[in-house]
This record gives structure tokens, sequence and C-alpha cells, in this order.
């Protein structure tokens, strides 16, 4: 058996070293080679102009970099600087650099004079100029900076020590001790503290100081949140490249269905009548809690969830008494969606803004201080709500990112919406079929939207909040430009997937001398989530290189499985519980069958597939059920045994029980599988790259493995994907029989 491994691991690089495909073609046109071609016209992206409403961007004119800006209330849009040779000589004349030229205005962050258009700043804080845009005069001055505003608003104190000074939190090695400073005398409040459940931020110093202090006070009560990680076991890594000898490194990793897990404590201090004890935060075993950093003085509120996943309370604690009072239970089954949840504290927190897919799609909902609810917010059958990205407390409306309520568009793009909190108004904001992502101006009554595809480079607009039909748009990538430079425009695609009616999205890249009246073998590059499917939504230029895999002569698809995405519904979403090994690979099937029947150019005799992370899991669970069906596969840090992987992600998305692994299936490999793996990867242990290795040694499997010597989990680079490429090149375009 041990000569066996050796072949193994020894085969992996006899079969690099092959036959060499032509690497010109796949680098042409990478994502880097692309934008190093570009050059000038790979331009940053539109922005605010510090506090204004105008936005700053760049145009190539006659060779010319120019900068140009737009009133986002007006569309008007101006030269930033009208005489720009002029510019450029006074600049030069100014700081001596004769080498300054119009491209270097791009790393200039420039400023209004007190917000007036008229006059801008820049420099790099020592050396600051001043451009008057009216007379075309640039100076060297001093400019006077604002004052930080607090806005009216106090920020509680970090500090050891009470805002009145009366009191000082210590901290030694592992627990508390309080001072009076009036009296002088001081006393230790804990005796419980110990290494990985301590008191204080340090835990190597013994000297009692107020700086090793973890806590906050509020007023005079002072508050402590305790993460126990003294039961959780340890993740052992060497790091062989570690000089001058290997290093052992560890890590606490809870893993699924362990005892081992982090337990949380609150510590509560009155120091008026120097009462201290722990606050009833418990209500689940091994229960998540998570603290809310906001407050109105006298409040702090916090969400406990339970091991299973299903039910979630949002808590608040009345500081000066320590009184602990649930407000609103959140269950929903088989498990919350930990991704898209969560909550906001609004209207000085009197109320409470809260995300539910109790309907079956998330939406938000309004609850009042004491946890009644008073009202749906958003609207619509299909719309499932994303995350609150402004809340404006003056008209009490949101502005959130949906997804899924518009007909035609692609269920997975990000929209905005905004909307009253009482459920009236709701405005779509992004109507453009792409993918959308905002940046508000200063007083977030603007914002610059960005939207895009894979097949559509990005396009820039501001537009009005309040009035979303009043926008203007301010750029698009140039597209002529991105194809001169060698972009392969790929292709969206939609198929059903395995149960015939729901519909799975994604994209299929050719490689650009195609031909339909070729055949191609197709390559599946998967991830199955469930936290997200990493689909490319937004436009990219070569994703994860599959533009570049596809140039020596494949098709390669990227397309969602079911159980993949959270933004989706909850059915969609949670199609893999309880099945977490094994759920995405018929749907991976299904996909290419359907496409090579759409397709005549697909050659479904040779698939290939491969994945990263739970990717590289999935590629080996589809090579091992469907073994006739996948002839290569390369899985890179793959989870192949979840059960010793992290503690949330089996438990959230299997349940509190054993999942099945890919090592169970070892005797079924008839394909060619390369495994890889990072040998001090602290994400996805290595161990379970080893452990797939060995079920395959032991089912007399043939199969190749590279080990990245001091890589973690992401062994990205040039090497990997060249290995990439040579393994389907080698065993999937052109196998031969030395290397069947």
């Amino acid at each position: 058996m041990r000569k066996l491994c050796i072949a193994i691991l020894l085969g992996c690089v006899g079969t690099l070293q092959a036959r060499q495909p032509s690497t010109d073609r796949a680098t042409k046109h990478s994502e880097n080679a692309v934008m190093k071609r570009m050059g000038d016209y790979a331009l940053s992206a539109p922005s605010w102009i510090d506090s204004s409403t105008y936005v700053s961007y760049y145009r190539m004119e006659d060779g010319e970099l120019v900068r140009y800006m737009m009133n986002a209330e007006t569309g008007n849009e101006e030269r930033l600087i009208a005489d720009l040779p002029s510019f450029i000589r006074q600049y030069r004349e100014l700081t001596g650099d004769s080498t300054f030229s119009s491209t270097r205005m791009r790393y200039f962050s420039i400023r209004f004079l007190n917000g007036n258009p008229r006059w801008f700043t820049f420099g790099n804080g020592k050396s600051e100029k001043m451009y008057d845009r009216l007379t075309g005069v640039l100076t060297s001055a001093l400019i006077k900076k604002e004052s930080s505003k607090t806005n009216g608003y106090k920020q509680r104190s970090r500090s050891a020590i009470t805002s009145d000074s009366m009191f000082t939190m210590l901290g030694d090695k592992y627990n508390l001790y309080m001072r009076n400073n009036v009296t002088g005398k001081q006393r230790q409040l804990t005796t419980d503290g110990k290494e990985l459940a301590s008191y204080c931020y340090r835990s190597a110093k013994d000297t009692l100081c107020p700086e090793n202090v973890s806590g906050t006070w509020y007023g005079h009560r002072f508050i402590n949140f305790v993460q126990d990680d003294s039961e959780v076991g340890n993740l052992y890594i060497i790091n062989a490249l570690a000089q001058p000898r290997p290093k052992l490194e560890t890590k606490k990793m809870p893993l699924p269905n362990g005892k081992g897990v982090r337990r949380f404590k609150l510590f509560w201090y009155n120091a008026d009548t120097d009462e201290a004890r722990w606050l009833p935060i418990d209500k689940f075993k091994d229960q998540n809690v998570v603290l809310n950093d906001l407050r109105n003085g006298r409040d702090i509120y916090f969400t406990r969830r339970s091991r299973g996943v299903d039910t979630l309370e949002l808590c608040r604690i009345d500081v000066l008494t320590g009184a602990v009072k649930t407000l609103i239970t959140e269950v929903s089954k088989p498990h919350i969606n930990v991704n898209e949840f969560n909550y906001r504290l609004v209207n000085g927190n009197r109320n409470i803004i809260w995300w539910s897919d109790r309907t079956g799609r998330g939406n938000y909902y309004l609850y009042d201080v004491n946890g009644r609810l008073l009202n749906r917010i958003t609207q619509g059958n299909r719309l499932v709500a994303g995350q609150i990205v402004h809340v404006d407390s003056v008209s009490r409306r949101i502005v959130f990112a949906g997804y899924g309520a518009e007909e035609g568009i692609d269920p997975n793009y990000t929209l905005y919406y905004s909307v009253g909190w009482n459920g009236k108004g709701q405005q779509l904001l992004t109507p453009e079929n792409g993918t959308h992502d905002l940046t508000f101006s200063f007083d977030k009554r603007f914002a610059l939207n960005k939207y895009s595809r894979m097949d559509l480079p990005a396009v820039y607009t501001v537009l009005s909040v309040s009035r979303p039909k009043q926008k203007h748009e301010v750029l698009r990538v140039d597209t002529a430009a991105l194809k001169r430079a060698g972009w392969i425009k790929p292709m969206l695609i939609s198929v059903d997937a395995a149960d015939e009616k729901t519909p799975l999205y994604g994209v299929m890249y050719l490689p650009s001398d195609f031909t339909p009246d070729k055949k191609y073998p197709i390559i599946s590059n998967v991830y199955p989530g469930p936290q997200a499917d990493q689909i490319p939504r937004a436009f990219a230029i070569d994703d994860n290189g599959n533009q570049s895999l596809a140039e020596l002569g494949f098709v390669v698809i990227n397309i969602q499985p079911r159980g993949s995405s959270p933004i989706r519904d909850k059915s969609f979403y949670t199609f893999g519980y309880g099945n977490l090994r094994d759920y995405a690979v018929a749907d991976d099937k299904h996909t290419i069958e359907r496409l090579a029947a759409r397709y005549p150019f697909i050659d479904i005799t040779r698939v290939g597939i491969y994945g990263h992370s739970g990717g590289g899991a999935e590629t080996v669970t589809a090579m091992l059920t469907y073994p006739e069906f996948y002839k290569v596969g390369v899985a890179s840090s793959g989870n192949h045994d979840n059960n010793i992987y992290i503690q949330w992600w089996a438990e959230t998305y299997h349940g509190l029980r054993k999942v099945p692994t890919n090592m169970e299936l070892a005797g079924n490999l008839k394909g060619k599988l390369l495994l890889i793996s990072g040998d001090v990867d602290d994400n996805v242990p290595y161990a379970s790259t080893l452990r797939m290795a060995d079920a395959l040694i032991k089912a007399g499997k043939r199969f190749d493995m590279f080990i990245f010597p001091g890589m973690d989990h992401s062994v990205y680079g040039a090497y990997y994907d060249n290995m990439i490429r040579q393994y389907f090149y080698d065993h999937l375009l052109k196998p031969s029989a030395e290397n069947p």
C-alpha cells in the first residue's frame, strides 16, 4: 500500500509535465492581461467629491486623461479643469516636478473649499494646493481643516475609568478589580477568569492595570462580555517552511456535534451599590450570543440563537438594573437564514426593524420598543429583501437591497428599493437589468449607481433617492476598448433544475475561436453554497479564470444549484438541509445534460468538473456519485469531511447529526482526479484532503495529489491556474494511451 501511495503522489508531477498546452492563448484573455492592455482606459470608478453632490470621473480624449465632474441635482457635467495644459504647467512650476502629467491627477483626492465648487484643494496633507476653477490659477495654500463634529452624539467611553473619575476598573492576567478613586479602596470582583475565558484584553501580564480591562462603563454600571473558548478543541497545523525548523501552530476550532463549544457570559457590576453578578442571558443549550453595539444610554440589545439555528431571540438589558427582557422570538424551520438576517434599532431605539422569512421570503417588519409587531415594511409576493443600506429617520424610510421581484430579471441580481417604515410608498430605485451597487452622497439625497452583468461592463448613473426617475448617466465602461484588449463576452444562461421547474442561472464561456460545428469538452466550475453560490453577477473580465480555461478548447460553465443562494426564496435556500454532501450534484449533472441537448457543440462524453473549498468537495462527490458521467475532476481545499470542519457550517446546513463524507464513496472512483491543498490551511483543515487520499488508497484507486507548501486555504496563483489547465488539457482534451 505504501508503494501505491508514492506512485500517486509522484504521478501528478509526471502528469503536469506530460504535454504543455499553449498558455499564451489562456493568459491573453486573463483579467491581468486585459487590464494591462487597457492601459489608461482601465479607469477608476466615479466617486463623490467629499461632502458635495458632485461626482468625479475620467474620460480619455485625444489620448489625454481628462477629469470631469457632474452635478447630481442637474445632470450638468463639465471639466474639472478647463485648461489642462495650463494646470500642468503651473503644477510643474510650483513643485519642480517636470514629470507631472494628466494621468497623475488620478491619484489626487480633491476637496471643494468650504463646499464651493469654484475652488478645489488637493495634496498629501503637508503641501496642499488650491485651484481656482474660475480664474484657472493654481496656488500653494495652507488650508484650515474643519474640526471633527459629533453632531451632538456623545460616544460612550471605552476607558476603564468612569466619566466622572470616581471609579476605575483594573485587570490582571484574567480577572477584574475595582478601585474607588474617592476612598482609595480596591477589591477583587472576579476569581473565575482563566486562559481563553479572560475578563481582560491580554492574558499575558500579571500586572494590575486599567489597560487590560476589556469591558465598558455605562455611567456607574460596568458590562463585560466574556466569550469562553476554554472547552474548544485545537486544530493543529505544522508549518513545514518555518525557520529554522518546522513549527506547530494551533487554532481553536469547535467541531459539529462536539461538546467543546464557545460559551458566553455577561458580567454586570453596579459601582454605586458594589453589587457584581452574572446577568441571566442563558436560554438555549450551547447557544450563540451577539451583543449589539447600539444603545440609548440605558439599554443594551443582544441576540441569542439555539445551537440548531432554528430559533433566535432579541433581548434587551436594562443597564441600570441588570434586568433582561425577551422582545422578539423568531422561529424558522429548518434553520434561520444566518446570512441575510439582520435588525436595526431606529427612532432613538424606540422602534426595531426586523428581518424575517416567515412568509417563505425574507422581508422587514416594524416592531415597537417592547417587541410588539406594528406592520410589515417591505412589499411584494416575489420579493426577497436583502441588506438595509440606508435608514432615513426624518422621512421614516429605508433603502434596501431586493431580489426576485421584477419580471425578466435574474432573481440573483441586486436591485435597490426605498419604502416607508409603515410599508407604504415602496419605490424601485434601480430598474436596469443588471446587478447594482449604490454609493450615497454625503447628505444621502443622491446615490451613485453602478450596474453591470457579466455580459455588460459597468454603467454609472446618479439618481435622486426621493425621486428615483430623476437620474443622469455618468459613464459607461468602453466595451469596444475591452474587446480590443482581449475581453471575450460570455453567455448568460438559464436552465431548469433536476426537478424540471426551478430556474437556475449562470454563465457559459466559449473559446475566442469557437465554431458551432465543432465538438467541445465541457467543464463545470462548481460551488454549492449554501451561504453563497459564487456565480458572478457583476461584470468581471475573467471570473475565476474560466475564460482563460475555455481558451484551451473547452466550454466552461458556472451555474448555481438549488440550495446554494440565501438571496432566493426559503425553499430554494434550504433545499440541501440534511443532505449537505449530496444536494448539489444532481442539478449539476442535469444542467450539463440540458445544455448538451440545447447546444450540439457540447461533447457530453467528455465532462470535467472542478472547484475550490465547498466546490472541491462537490467535485469529488459528483465524480463518485456519477463515475460514468464525470471523466476528470480537480478538487482544491475541499471539505470532504464536514464533521471535522467548523461547527456552524454543518450544524446550520445539515442539522445536529453526522454528515456523510466523500470518503464513504471512495470505491466508486473511475475518472481522473487531482486533489489539491495547502498544508497550512486553517479554514478547511488539510486533514480533510489527507483523509480523502487515505480512503482512495484503501479502495485501491489511482489519483493525483498536489500539496502547496506554506499555503493556506487560498492556494490561488499562476501555478494553481496552470495546474488546472494542464490537468484538463491532458485528460479531457487530449488524452493519450500513456495518459488515459
